[in-house]
């Protein structure tokens, strides 16, 4: 099994809940199971899309915004999430989480991002797009430009209807 990046939308009362039912099991069971059309995989997306922007120049008050609507933030505290038998994300860095503030204003910055410009610096050629942005583009059936599209644009509009519903984002690596 592949280890991916993952993201859930879910509102602060969802995570209060979680948090509870950790604290009152004997286990730290926190029964974790967002809906699945409030989660987003990843797949290896993060670390090349963060590559490709700085190539292309993209700010860093931008690249801030990207690297956070991955990473999480440290704001919210979800360790509870990482509690072993129940962690969320076991085999990467501890799941981390933005309060539904911060993601509005990542929102708003992964909405300024001209993504035609990034796919600009990106080499047609597959071997050359994988020696530029690393990550292992080079292997990507439909080439690292299609894949780098459809990610980012579904990470857009992920955090865009997060920030419209007043939600957090919790991240991890599963």
């Amino acid at each position: 099994m592949a280890v991916t990046q993952q993201l859930a939308r879910v509102s602060a009362e969802y995570l209060a809940a979680c948090r509870t039912r950790a604290e009152e099991s004997f286990d730290g069971d926190h029964q974790w199971d967002p809906p699945t059309a409030d989660c987003l995989d990843l797949d290896w997306v993060p670390a090349m899309l963060d590559r490709a922007c700085e190539i292309a120049g993209v700010g860093e008050l931008h690249l801030a915004a990207l690297r956070q609507a991955t990473d999480g933030g440290l704001a919210m505290d979800v360790g509870f999430l990482n509690a072993h038998p129940h962690a969320i994300g076991p085999f990467g860095p501890a799941p981390a989480a933005l309060e539904p503030l911060a993601v509005r204003q990542v929102s708003g910055l992964l909405g300024e991002i001209d993504l035609q410009a990034v796919l600009a610096v990106v080499p047609l050629d597959i071997r050359e797009a994988g020696a530029l942005i690393g990550h292992g583009a080079e292997g990507l059936i439909d080439g690292p430009r299609t894949y780098l599209m459809d990610h980012f644009d579904a990470l857009r509009e992920f955090y865009a209807g997060a920030s419209k519903r007043g939600l957090a984002v919790v991240s991890w690596w599963d």
